[in-house]
């Protein structure tokens, strides 16, 4: 919790303001931060400073490693996050590859689902990555990546998080993850527990203990409509312990989380937190 207060005290010491074109709000950046998760010790990265609802992160966790590609779907497992860049983005509203209501195109969990090889087929990089680990395999490249420049024009959102690399030393799995940009008021809260979660998910069904999960951000901005919430209501917040997150032991296979795993299959517990705060979502 003190990493994220940090770097959003650091955004308001040290950024410096930018015209964002896609969505013609300014923002406060800095360039270069680096979390870390401590999954072995089960130290969950909630926010504590306002009301986080965590089950929506690991909805949309869980639809990215289904390879969903429609809000709807996102919906149904217990999260709306996608709603707004599916109906409400003007130029993905206006591509003629759209397929109606809730479509998302190629985005996030598709390509690491069902990346296209040119010559035709796909390759399924989560499924790979499972095997390899489940036989104790570490290539150096156990990698889950979504970027797909080639097909950003098949999607409504390039993804932001946008890598996952595995790395097995003995019978501990660690995660490191990459991501372009952050939203940080908004976008870190989900982003820092889905790291999580997905060391640990992944861990627990390729039979090896969790070790730390690195968490690298390029671009962290907070838009200027969010810039006195953080500042004046959030940042004068004391911080609470650290919850643990508790996953259901009978998920044991990539086609558990692909099946009947839902949000009853996870447990908070010891989650202290202040009011919610409001912050504008940016489209």
């Amino acid at each position: 919790m003190q990493q994220y207060l940090d770097l959003c005290q650091r955004l308001i010491d040290e950024g410096v303001w930018i015209d964002n074109e896609r969505t013609g709000k300014r923002c406060l950046t800095v360039i270069n931060a680096d979390l870390q998760y401590d999954v072995a010790g089960n130290e969950f990265p909630i926010i504590t400073t306002r009301k986080s609802y965590w089950k929506a992160a690991i909805a949309e966790l869980i639809g990215y490693l289904r390879g969903y590609d429609n809000a709807a779907d996102f919906r149904a497992l217990g999260t709306k996050s996608w709603d707004a860049n599916a109906n409400e983005n003007a130029a993905w509203l206006a591509n003629p590859v759209r397929q109606g209501d809730d479509d998302m195109g190629r985005v996030y969990g598709v390509q690491g689902r069902g990346w296209r090889k040119p010559e035709g087929g796909t390759i399924d990089q989560l499924a790979k990555i499972v095997n390899n680990l489940k036989k104790g395999l570490d290539d150096r490249g156990e990698i889950l990546s979504f970027y797909n420049p080639g097909e950003f024009h098949l999607g409504c959102l390039r993804p932001c998080m946008h890598t996952h690399n595995f790395s097995l030393l003995g019978d501990t799995l660690y995660l490191t993850s990459y991501q372009r940009s952050c939203d940080v008021p908004l976008g870190l809260n989900f982003n820092q527990i889905q790291v999580f979660a997905l060391l640990a998910l992944v861990a627990q069904i390729t039979g090896h203990k969790p070790g730390m999960a690195y968490h690298k951000i390029v671009n962290a901005h907070i838009y200027e409509d969010q810039l006195e919430l953080m500042r004046d209501v959030q940042l004068k917040r004391k911080p609470f312990p650290a919850p643990t997150l508790h996953i259901n032991p009978d998920i044991k296979s990539l086609k558990d989380l692909e099946t009947w795993v839902t949000m009853d299959d996870f447990r908070v517990e010891g989650y202290q937190h202040h009011e919610p705060i409001a912050y504008p979502f940016s489209v």
